[in-house]
């Protein structure tokens, strides 16, 4: 069955590294995350079920931890203080078997957890898991908001595989076959990994725009800002999900890692925009992981997604602002 941790005070302080002369986020980190003052409600899924049924390389449920540690340790500032922020705790799923049913319960528990975070007027902030979890995200909000909401997707694959049973390469599907997702925005695609089926059928349909990563980098027909501002644009008449798949970015560890990607700081560009200028109704940071099944490991893939999330909030936080005030 599902195990929900959640993080008592000791808990996060036993993360924090305290340095004289300085305040680190976790320290400042809003401890229960229902309180008024809270914009930003951090969940964690610990799982790689979907990926695994897809077919896809174990370790995604490795991220979580690795993105908390870095995250409590960054510097609490004037654009982040950290008592905007709490933290609802993780979801995993250690005991569930390997198949479509098991990504169906993660699906129920995942549209509790976010119904819960929205029902209280906060923007959640998904952390972890495959991006199976996009459907239960989007219904959960969807459902809460009582609307069909829209998604931007950074990402080398549509995740718009047909309804074969729940798995990470159909989520959008599902949720948009069910009436949650209205629009769908897709940046970078990679020509090599989406099928010329999935293709014929998403340019045939006027409720989702793409872009490919080639016709970016390659053609130059675009760039990248341009395919960031269009796909805010389709999205602009309701509440957006900001997707990332971590697999998109160039040598970043994930369940489908690419040599030939987006970089870091490119991911942190499309995470700036979409935070400044759409309706935001989350944020969801899959696929990443520290440790693979094949036994790859980094340390570093919990840093990028704490500069991602970061990142999201304090675009949020100062939008209209000038920066340099």
């Amino acid at each position: 069955m599902p195990n929900q941790k959640t993080y008592q005070p000791n808990d996060l302080n036993s993360i924090i590294k305290i340095r004289m002369g300085e305040t680190k986020l976790g320290e400042k980190i809003n401890r229960n995350w229902q309180a008024d003052e809270v914009k930003f409600v951090i969940l964690g899924i610990a799982e790689d079920i979907g990926v695994r049924v897809n077919r896809g390389v174990g370790g995604t449920h490795t991220a979580w931890e690795s993105f908390l540690n870095a995250f409590l340790n960054i510097q609490s500032t004037k654009m982040l203080s950290g008592a905007e922020v709490g933290i609802y705790g993780c979801l995993s799923f250690d005991d569930l078997k390997v198949n479509s049913e098991s990504v169906e319960v993660i699906d129920n528990e995942v549209v509790k957890a976010i119904s819960e975070i929205v029902s209280l007027e906060k923007i959640p902030i998904i952390i972890g898991g495959g991006h199976n979890n996009a459907y239960p995200i989007i219904k959960g909000v969807s459902q809460t908001k009582k609307q069909a909401i829209n998604a931007i997707n950074l990402d080398a694959h549509s995740d718009f595989r047909v309804q074969e049973g729940r798995h990470s390469g159909n989520g959008f599907r599902y949720a948009f076959d069910e009436g949650f997702l209205l629009k769908y925005a897709i940046i970078g695609l990679h020509e090599n990994y989406n099928s010329e089926a999935i293709i014929d059928e998403i340019s045939q349909n006027s409720n989702i725009n793409f872009s490919f990563l080639e016709d970016i980098f390659l053609r130059e027909k675009m760039t990248f800002k341009a395919a960031i501002l269009q796909a805010i644009d389709f999205t602009k008449n309701a509440p957006t999900g900001i997707e990332l798949d971590l697999d998109c970015v160039e040598n970043v560890l994930s369940s489908a890692m690419t040599p030939c990607g987006i970089s870091s700081t490119q991911a942190r560009q499309y995470i700036y925009q979409t935070a400044t200028l759409t309706d935001v109704a989350y944020l969801h940071i899959c696929e990443g992981a520290t440790q693979l099944a094949t036994g790859q490991a980094s340390t570093l893939t919990g840093k990028l997604i704490s500069y991602l999330a970061s990142d999201f909030m304090k675009a949020f936080n100062h939008r209209g602002t000038d920066y340099t005030d």
